[in-house]
Protein backbone atom coordinates (compact mmCIF):
# COMPACT_ATOMS: atom_id res chain seq x y z
CA UNK A 1 0.00 0.00 0.00
CA UNK A 2 0.84 3.61 -0.73
CA UNK A 3 1.91 5.24 2.69
CA UNK A 4 2.10 8.99 3.55
CA UNK A 5 3.08 10.15 6.70
CA UNK A 6 5.02 13.23 8.51
CA UNK A 7 4.44 15.87 10.45
CA UNK A 8 2.04 18.67 8.97
CA UNK A 9 4.73 21.71 8.61
CA UNK A 10 8.71 21.84 8.89
CA UNK A 11 9.18 23.21 12.39
CA UNK A 12 12.31 22.79 12.78
CA UNK A 13 15.59 20.62 11.92
CA UNK A 14 15.68 18.47 14.50
CA UNK A 15 11.62 17.84 14.70
CA UNK A 16 12.10 17.18 10.90
CA UNK A 17 14.80 14.81 11.33
CA UNK A 18 13.40 12.88 14.97
CA UNK A 19 9.80 12.05 13.13
CA UNK A 20 12.06 10.55 10.13
CA UNK A 21 13.91 8.43 12.06
CA UNK A 22 10.86 7.04 13.31
CA UNK A 23 9.28 6.31 10.24
CA UNK A 24 12.07 4.74 8.73
CA UNK A 25 10.82 1.46 9.41
CA UNK A 26 8.09 1.89 6.87
CA UNK A 27 10.83 2.54 4.30
CA UNK A 28 12.07 -0.34 5.15
CA UNK A 29 9.01 -2.02 4.54
CA UNK A 30 9.03 -3.78 1.01
CA UNK A 31 4.83 -4.20 1.46
CA UNK A 32 4.76 -0.36 1.85
CA UNK A 33 5.39 2.22 -0.75
CA UNK A 34 6.89 5.22 1.24
CA UNK A 35 6.74 8.34 0.88
CA UNK A 36 7.83 11.20 3.83
CA UNK A 37 5.86 14.15 4.18
CA UNK A 38 5.70 17.96 5.46
CA UNK A 39 5.25 20.78 4.06
CA UNK A 40 7.57 24.05 3.67
CA UNK A 41 4.55 26.36 3.62
CA UNK A 42 1.12 26.36 5.08
CA UNK A 43 -0.38 29.09 3.04
CA UNK A 44 -4.35 28.71 3.84
CA UNK A 45 -4.25 29.09 7.95
CA UNK A 46 -7.31 30.47 9.32
CA UNK A 47 -5.06 33.55 10.93
CA UNK A 48 -2.53 35.32 9.32
CA UNK A 49 -0.58 35.01 12.56
CA UNK A 50 -0.31 31.77 12.53
CA UNK A 51 2.87 29.13 11.57
CA UNK A 52 3.54 28.91 8.43
CA UNK A 53 7.04 27.09 7.82
CA UNK A 54 10.39 27.96 6.84
CA UNK A 55 9.49 28.79 3.46
CA UNK A 56 10.46 27.37 -0.39
CA UNK A 57 13.81 27.87 -0.26
CA UNK A 58 14.71 26.68 3.41
CA UNK A 59 11.88 24.01 3.25
CA UNK A 60 12.94 22.29 0.04
CA UNK A 61 16.64 22.58 1.93
CA UNK A 62 15.53 20.58 4.69
CA UNK A 63 13.35 17.87 2.56
CA UNK A 64 16.45 16.77 0.54
CA UNK A 65 19.06 16.88 3.70
CA UNK A 66 15.87 14.24 4.43
CA UNK A 67 16.25 12.74 1.52
CA UNK A 68 19.85 12.17 1.65
CA UNK A 69 20.39 11.08 5.07
CA UNK A 70 17.43 8.08 4.79
CA UNK A 71 16.53 7.67 1.29
CA UNK A 72 12.60 8.48 1.49
CA UNK A 73 10.71 9.87 -1.48
CA UNK A 74 8.95 13.05 -0.91
CA UNK A 75 6.27 14.82 -0.62
CA UNK A 76 5.22 18.38 -0.14
CA UNK A 77 2.22 20.89 -1.48
CA UNK A 78 2.69 23.45 -3.02
CA UNK A 79 0.08 26.85 -3.13
CA UNK A 80 1.57 28.80 -6.29
CA UNK A 81 2.02 27.61 -9.96
CA UNK A 82 5.63 28.70 -9.25
CA UNK A 83 6.52 26.42 -6.94
CA UNK A 84 5.82 23.50 -8.99
CA UNK A 85 8.97 23.57 -11.04
CA UNK A 86 11.52 24.08 -7.97
CA UNK A 87 10.24 21.87 -5.95
CA UNK A 88 9.37 18.91 -8.57
CA UNK A 89 13.36 19.09 -8.55
CA UNK A 90 13.33 17.89 -4.61
CA UNK A 91 10.53 15.75 -4.29
CA UNK A 92 8.35 12.68 -5.70
CA UNK A 93 5.33 13.80 -5.42
CA UNK A 94 3.34 17.28 -5.34
CA UNK A 95 0.37 17.95 -3.53
CA UNK A 96 -2.41 19.72 -4.61
CA UNK A 97 -4.25 21.57 -1.38
CA UNK A 98 -8.02 20.70 -1.07
CA UNK A 99 -8.80 24.57 -1.22
CA UNK A 100 -6.88 24.76 -5.10
CA UNK A 101 -7.80 21.04 -6.36
CA UNK A 102 -9.65 23.07 -9.27
CA UNK A 103 -6.75 25.34 -9.84
CA UNK A 104 -5.78 25.28 -13.47
CA UNK A 105 -2.66 26.96 -13.29
CA UNK A 106 -1.45 25.24 -10.85
CA UNK A 107 -2.91 21.74 -11.88
CA UNK A 108 -0.78 22.58 -14.90
CA UNK A 109 2.08 23.48 -13.72
CA UNK A 110 2.01 20.70 -11.85
CA UNK A 111 1.31 18.49 -14.57
CA UNK A 112 4.75 19.76 -16.55
CA UNK A 113 6.96 18.20 -13.40
CA UNK A 114 7.85 14.66 -13.88
CA UNK A 115 6.41 14.00 -10.65
CA UNK A 116 3.25 12.18 -9.10
CA UNK A 117 0.38 14.97 -8.50
CA UNK A 118 -1.49 14.02 -5.39
CA UNK A 119 -5.15 16.48 -5.51
CA UNK A 120 -6.93 16.23 -2.40
CA UNK A 121 -10.07 16.32 -2.92
CA UNK A 122 -12.17 19.98 -1.95
CA UNK A 123 -14.35 19.77 1.16
CA UNK A 124 -16.80 21.50 -0.62
CA UNK A 125 -17.40 19.61 -3.83
CA UNK A 126 -19.02 16.14 -4.84
CA UNK A 127 -16.45 13.25 -6.02
CA UNK A 128 -17.58 13.09 -8.97
CA UNK A 129 -16.12 16.18 -9.92
CA UNK A 130 -12.92 15.03 -9.35
CA UNK A 131 -12.84 13.88 -12.66
CA UNK A 132 -11.67 17.23 -13.76
CA UNK A 133 -9.33 17.77 -12.31
CA UNK A 134 -7.45 14.62 -13.32
CA UNK A 135 -8.43 15.31 -16.68
CA UNK A 136 -6.64 18.61 -16.47
CA UNK A 137 -3.37 16.58 -15.38
CA UNK A 138 -4.00 13.88 -17.99
CA UNK A 139 -4.28 16.02 -21.07
CA UNK A 140 -1.22 18.30 -20.01
CA UNK A 141 0.88 15.27 -19.85
CA UNK A 142 -1.02 14.02 -23.20
CA UNK A 143 -2.59 11.02 -22.09
CA UNK A 144 -5.55 9.66 -23.72
CA UNK A 145 -8.52 7.85 -21.84
CA UNK A 146 -9.17 8.12 -18.09
CA UNK A 147 -9.47 5.62 -15.50
CA UNK A 148 -8.08 4.21 -12.24
CA UNK A 149 -4.84 2.47 -14.77
CA UNK A 150 -4.57 4.90 -17.07
CA UNK A 151 -4.60 7.98 -14.15
CA UNK A 152 -2.30 5.81 -12.23
CA UNK A 153 0.13 5.34 -15.48
CA UNK A 154 0.14 9.33 -15.98
CA UNK A 155 1.29 9.52 -12.17
CA UNK A 156 -1.73 11.23 -10.54
CA UNK A 157 -3.38 10.37 -7.43
CA UNK A 158 -6.42 11.53 -5.97
CA UNK A 159 -6.96 11.61 -1.74
CA UNK A 160 -10.62 11.92 0.34
CA UNK A 161 -9.79 14.71 3.29
CA UNK A 162 -13.87 14.79 4.04
CA UNK A 163 -16.70 17.29 3.09
CA UNK A 164 -18.12 20.48 4.65
CA UNK A 165 -20.62 19.38 6.94
CA UNK A 166 -22.39 22.45 8.89
CA UNK A 167 -20.23 24.85 10.35
CA UNK A 168 -16.48 23.85 11.69
CA UNK A 169 -17.36 19.96 11.27
CA UNK A 170 -16.32 17.19 8.35
CA UNK A 171 -17.51 14.03 7.67
CA UNK A 172 -16.39 11.27 5.48
CA UNK A 173 -18.67 9.29 2.81
CA UNK A 174 -17.20 6.34 2.43
CA UNK A 175 -19.19 5.72 -1.04
CA UNK A 176 -16.43 8.93 -2.33
CA UNK A 177 -13.59 6.72 -2.15
CA UNK A 178 -15.60 4.43 -4.53
CA UNK A 179 -16.05 7.25 -7.28
CA UNK A 180 -13.16 8.33 -6.92
CA UNK A 181 -11.65 5.15 -7.77
CA UNK A 182 -13.41 5.26 -11.04
CA UNK A 183 -10.71 8.07 -11.89
CA UNK A 184 -7.43 7.28 -10.15
CA UNK A 185 -5.77 5.79 -7.36
CA UNK A 186 -7.08 6.80 -4.15
CA UNK A 187 -5.31 8.14 -0.67
CA UNK A 188 -7.29 8.48 2.45
CA UNK A 189 -6.32 10.96 4.56
CA UNK A 190 -7.14 10.05 7.97
CA UNK A 191 -5.53 12.88 10.03
CA UNK A 192 -7.19 15.43 8.11
CA UNK A 193 -10.78 14.18 7.72
CA UNK A 194 -11.17 14.47 11.77
CA UNK A 195 -10.04 18.46 11.58
CA UNK A 196 -12.84 20.95 12.61
CA UNK A 197 -11.85 23.94 10.99
CA UNK A 198 -11.67 27.18 12.42
CA UNK A 199 -13.24 25.68 15.76
CA UNK A 200 -10.74 26.92 17.87
CA UNK A 201 -11.18 30.74 17.79
CA UNK A 202 -9.00 31.41 14.48
CA UNK A 203 -7.67 27.88 14.22
CA UNK A 204 -8.44 24.74 13.68
CA UNK A 205 -9.36 21.93 16.18
CA UNK A 206 -9.86 18.33 15.56
CA UNK A 207 -10.80 15.00 16.56
CA UNK A 208 -7.83 12.62 16.87
CA UNK A 209 -10.08 9.94 18.41
CA UNK A 210 -11.58 9.46 14.83
CA UNK A 211 -8.59 9.01 13.42
CA UNK A 212 -8.33 5.07 13.54
CA UNK A 213 -11.69 3.86 13.28
CA UNK A 214 -12.40 6.14 9.65
CA UNK A 215 -8.79 4.46 8.57
CA UNK A 216 -10.11 1.19 9.65
CA UNK A 217 -13.29 1.74 7.93
CA UNK A 218 -11.66 3.53 4.39
CA UNK A 219 -9.27 -0.03 4.58
CA UNK A 220 -12.25 -2.34 4.45
CA UNK A 221 -13.94 -0.34 1.73
CA UNK A 222 -10.55 -0.44 -0.31
CA UNK A 223 -8.36 1.86 -0.99
CA UNK A 224 -4.51 2.77 -2.17
CA UNK A 225 -3.34 4.25 0.26
CA UNK A 226 -3.24 6.07 3.44
CA UNK A 227 -2.04 9.91 4.63
CA UNK A 228 -1.54 10.43 7.89
CA UNK A 229 0.30 13.44 9.58
CA UNK A 230 2.14 12.66 12.43
CA UNK A 231 4.67 14.25 15.28
CA UNK A 232 6.67 13.56 18.45
CA UNK A 233 3.96 15.93 20.70
CA UNK A 234 1.20 16.68 18.77
CA UNK A 235 -0.55 18.81 21.36
CA UNK A 236 2.74 20.93 21.04
CA UNK A 237 2.61 21.20 17.16
CA UNK A 238 2.66 24.50 15.65
CA UNK A 239 -0.01 23.19 12.91
CA UNK A 240 -2.93 20.98 12.87
CA UNK A 241 -1.55 19.94 16.57
CA UNK A 242 -5.82 18.89 17.41
CA UNK A 243 -5.86 16.22 14.16
CA UNK A 244 -1.63 14.62 14.13
CA UNK A 245 -1.37 11.41 15.93
CA UNK A 246 1.38 10.88 18.31
CA UNK A 247 3.87 8.12 16.92
CA UNK A 248 2.66 5.25 19.13
CA UNK A 249 -0.91 5.88 18.14
CA UNK A 250 0.18 5.74 14.19
CA UNK A 251 1.87 2.68 14.44
CA UNK A 252 -0.95 0.88 16.05
CA UNK A 253 -3.33 2.54 13.28
CA UNK A 254 -0.94 1.56 10.42
CA UNK A 255 -0.86 -1.82 11.89
CA UNK A 256 -4.65 -2.11 11.68
CA UNK A 257 -5.05 -1.00 8.32
CA UNK A 258 -2.91 -3.74 6.94
CA UNK A 259 -4.20 -6.16 8.72
CA UNK A 260 -7.49 -5.36 6.94
CA UNK A 261 -5.95 -4.86 3.86
CA UNK A 262 -4.17 -8.63 4.42
CA UNK A 263 -7.43 -9.97 5.06
CA UNK A 264 -9.71 -8.45 2.14
CA UNK A 265 -6.88 -9.95 -0.41
CA UNK A 266 -6.65 -13.82 0.67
Amino acid sequence: MILIAGPCVIESRENLFSVARELERYHLDDSIDFYFKSSFDKANRTSIGSFRGPGMDEGLKLLDDVRKEFGFKLLTDIHDYTQAKPAGEVVDVLQIPAFLCRQTDLLVAAAKTDCVVNIKKGQFLNPYDMRYSVKKILETRDVQGEGVEVAKEAKVWLTERGTTFGYGNLVVDMRALMIMREFAPVIFDATHSVQMPGAEGGKSGGKREFVAPLSRAAAAVGVDGFFFETHTSPCDALCDGPNMLDLKALYKAISDVKAIQESLSR
